[in-house]
């Protein structure tokens, strides 16, 4: 069977069945902006970001949910193109509190676009996510100015009475990552589009709050979201990303394994995202994504504690491990190795717990062994 293929900027690459021409793009390090897709749901073209000029075609169309097709023509930025995305961006960024760069209407330096807006305790704020928004990276790209509009009050206040997300409806462009990330990648089904027209808006069932509703805020939402409308509650105006260094690791609250990173500011914690790798692949828990506060408790033990008429003393590893194999000695000599158990825990590693098994089998003489798992 021969090759089938298409071009793209003048390149002849080949394509597979079923590809759209966004994934042969991007197999092929061809850059075309997005805002709306999301990788492992339905594309859309919700947002028309990616839309393309195709040879013959009478309108430019939109490359996430085209499929490709062999003899197909396609530029990606052409000048009826960028100046569709300039367009687009213009209304995207009137249409809500968006703190963007963009070019002053009195000058050609690039400044910040300032939009103030009111804060949770009244106060103005700047854009939580300022820095890290895609939306403002187009608007950058394609030097985008938002001056000519005036988005006006929000229409809906903001919600912060969840626990973990602040919902931003300002800042909302309903691109509906967020709902594809809910719905098909997490498949909890707790968001939806609501409302119609001007008055479209990301609800729940009832259009109640999160906290009341079946969402189980495992943040992949927040994670999805291109802008600020959806932001980590403790992370909110309290660290920009740059601030932040990121280490991979493993989620340490059950035996799946998830990969995490773990963005480090003054050698403490302040926010967790996942990992675009197996077996994960981006998504977490609620406990992975913001169970991490425990790691900078002052509450954490530093050092071993042995307990002397009836207070704690503070010990050294070495004295408290030799006093624990002691008493494991004496209570196997003297009752057998039968009279002890040991549980072992979901939250290590297969190796570590290989080795309690050993441990438990080899040195305590005992079979007496099991796994929280099974509660």
């Amino acid at each position: 069977m021969s090759t089938q293929t298409l071009t793209i900027n003048g390149r002849d690459l080949s394509f597979e069945p079923g590809e759209t021409i966004l994934a042969v793009a991007r197999r092929h390090h061809i850059d075309i902006p997005t805002l709306c897709h999301l990788k492992g749901a339905t594309p859309t073209g919700a947002c028309r970001i990616c839309v393309v000029e195709v040879s013959g075609a009478q309108n430019l169309i939109t490359a996430c949910n085209t499929p490709a097709a062999a003899g197909l023509v396609v530029q990606t930025e052409s000048a009826a193109v960028v100046a569709a995305r300039k367009q687009i961006i213009q209304l995207m960024l009137g249409s809500g509190n968006h703190n963007c760069a963009v070019r002053g209407s009195d000058h050609q330096e690039w400044t910040s676009f300032q939009v103030k807006v009111q804060g949770e305790d009244g106060s103005s704020q700047l854009c939580p996510v300022w820095g890290d928004c895609r939306l403002q990276d187009l608007a950058y790209r394609y030097q985008v100015s938002a001056e000519r509009f005036d988005a006006g009050p929000a229409r809906y206040a903001m919600e912060t009475v969840n626990p973990f997300i602040v919902r931003d409806f300002s800042r909302c462009i309903q691109c509906g990552r967020c709902v594809q990330a809910c719905n098909e990648v997490q498949v909890n089904n707790a968001i939806q589009f609501g409302y119609k027209g001007p008055e479209a808006k990301i609800i729940t069932p009832g259009d109640r709050p999160l906290k009341d509703s079946d969402c189980v805020f495992c943040g992949e939402c927040v994670q999805a979201c291109p802008v600020g409308a959806l932001v980590e509650k403790d992370v909110r105006y309290a660290v920009r990303p740059w601030e932040t260094q990121k280490t991979r690791t493993t989620c340490s609250y059950c035996g799946v394994g998830c990969q995490l990173y773990l963005h480090v500011r003054d050698n403490k914690v302040v926010k967790v995202t996942g990992a675009e790798v197996a077996p994960n692949h981006g998504s977490l828990c609620v406990k992975g994504r913001f169970g991490y506060h425990f790691i900078n408790s002052p509450e954490r033990l530093t050092d071993p504690l042995i307990k002397e008429n009836g207070t704690f003393r503070k010990a050294s590893w070495d004295e408290a491990l030799d006093l624990v194999a002691g008493k494991f000695k004496q209570i196997r000599d003297t009752h057998g190795g039968d009279s002890m158990g040991v549980l072992v825990s979901a939250r290590m590693t297969n190796e570590e717990n290989y080795v309690a098994q050993k441990f438990t089998r080899a040195v305590l003489k005992t079979n007496n062994i099991d796994h929280c798992a099974r509660l």
